[in-house]
Formats: structure tokens, sequence, C-alpha cells
């Protein structure tokens, strides 16, 4: 058994798109509540030590692949979630961790304020009454980033809740080191889709029902793919629990996961969107 690093290669593998890095020189501020920017980092935190931070037209963006090609995360942060945003276009990097711990020293609903100094190359931050200045990385120093494929046609698609995806996810961690997600049939004849894990000695089997699922379209068998619960866990925990993610699958193939970040508006708006994948382990016969 072997893992599939069919997420992302190295850009120096041919066929492989990449984003060109952009104007380094770009001005940007903007001011909005900490939990929208937590949200939008911790999901790159959990496959990367570095990211190259775009400062879009319509809000923050990025995208990381974790260095073993198994994780990928593509990102965004909409302008419409915070309170200011001024930027020029451009790219800044940065250290995903250190960005959170500096965010972490705020609670959810403070506001977070950041100004980049274009002449000394560094991020002012303040949240809390903490004001810090945070030293930026080169971005043609941190690896290119592989475009997240949007042409897989996948067969399977399942929408469930943040919560139920968390419940088997945690099941799963508590008898093995891999997670299995399929589709199937439950016993009143409908599609269902289970989230599986095989140990030693002990078995889960966590069956989501037509009636647990927001939505779906696939047939017996579309789906069925094993993967590494490492990743898992590791892109799971930032996914907000009630949310509605939706999960595409194929048989031996990259599942891909897409969910909103939390609402900024009463009419059920959403702070930005995530899309992560993470490469199948092949069971070799």
């Amino acid at each position: 058994m072997s893992d599939t690093e069919a997420v992302a290669q190295d850009d120096d593998v041919d066929g492989v798109a990449t984003v060109d890095t952009e104007d380094t020189d770009a001005a940007f501020s903007a001011i909005g509540e900490q939990q929208f920017f937590v949200e939008f980092f911790e999901q790159f935190d959990a496959l990367a030590e570095e990211m190259k931070l775009h400062l879009d037209d319509d809000g923050l963006s990025g995208i990381v692949v974790d260095p073993a090609n198994v994780g990928m995360c593509r990102n965004s942060l909409d302008r419409d979630a915070l309170e200011h945003y001024d930027a020029s276009g451009g790219v800044i990097g940065l250290n995903i961790s250190r960005m959170l711990d500096i965010l972490g020293m705020g609670d959810k609903d403070d506001l977070v304020e950041l100004t980049l100094d274009t002449e000394t190359r560094k991020l002012h931050i303040e949240v809390g009454g903490l004001s810090y200045t945070l030293a930026l990385i080169n971005p043609d120093s941190i690896r290119r980033e592989p475009e997240i494929p949007d042409d897989l046609d996948l067969p399977a698609t399942v929408t469930l809740h943040g919560e139920d995806l968390n419940r088997g996810i945690k099941a799963a961690d508590m008898v093995s080191d891999h997670v299995r997600l399929r589709t199937g049939t439950s016993d009143d004849g409908k599609i269902a889709c289970y989230i599986e894990a095989e140990g030693d000695t002990d078995d889960v089997d966590l069956e989501l029902t037509h009636e647990d699922l927001v939505d779906v379209d696939a047939s017996p068998g579309d789906g069925n793919s094993l993967y590494s619960l490492d990743y898992f866990k590791d892109i799971n925990k930032p996914i907000p629990k009630d949310a509605e993610v939706t999960v595409e699958l194929g048989e031996e193939f990259p599942v891909k996961l897409h969910y909103g970040h939390s609402e900024m508006t009463e009419d059920g708006d959403l702070a930005g969107d995530c899309t992560v994948m993470i490469a199948p382990r092949i069971q070799s016969d």
C-alpha cells in the first residue's frame, strides 16, 4: 500500500499549471473580525508552514500544498466580510502559524487591523490592544502554487453536515490510521454515504442515510476510496461544524471537499469559501 501523490506535483514537473508571482510592492490594508481571519488561515496551517497571500481586488486568497503532495487547499476571504479593505493587487509571503499565533491574542469579535508597510516590507497587525510587526517572506522563496484541478469529473457528489463529517473522522481515529469514504445503498433502497475504518481488532462504520444528507448525486459504488486519517484529521479540524460540506468522490481518486466560511450577514452570505483535496491510498494486490 502506498500513497498516491496525485493531488499536486513539484513545479518542475511538466504539465502542471502554476501561479506566477505578482507585483510584491502592492499597498494593502484591511480591518475585520478576528474570527474571519482565523478561519481563513487555519486551513492553510493544516498543510503548510508558509504561504503566498494574494491581495486580490475582491479579497484575500491563497493556495498551498503539503510537502508530500498529498493534500492541497485553495481558500478565499471575501472583501465584503471585512469592515475595510484596500488592496492594489500583488502577493506577500508569510509564516502561517506565526500569523495565527498573533491573531490568537484576540477574541473572535475583536477587530483586527492589517497594514502593509511597503518600505520595510513588514505587516503591521493590531488585535485586542496588541500591536505586532510581522516580518514577511520573499514570495519567490516559497514553493510555487499548483492549481487545484476542477476537471476531475468525480462521479459522486454528497453534501453533508460538518458535524457528521467530524463525528465520522473522530470514530475512525479510534480504530485505524486510514478512513474510507464510499457511497452505497441503505436498507430503504436510497443512496447513502459511509465513513468507515478497519482496525486490527475493531471496525467503525458511520452510515449517513438520504435523510441525514443535505444533498446527494451519486449511484452505489460511484465513490469508494481510502485516505490517510492523519491528513483527514488535519483538514477536518478547521471546518465549521455547522457548515455544509460538499464531498466529491470517485473510485481510488482524490477526494474534494468544499465548504463556506461563517455567515457574515443575516441573509446567510458567507465570508469566503474553501476547497481541499486529499490524494487516496491505493491498495496493492
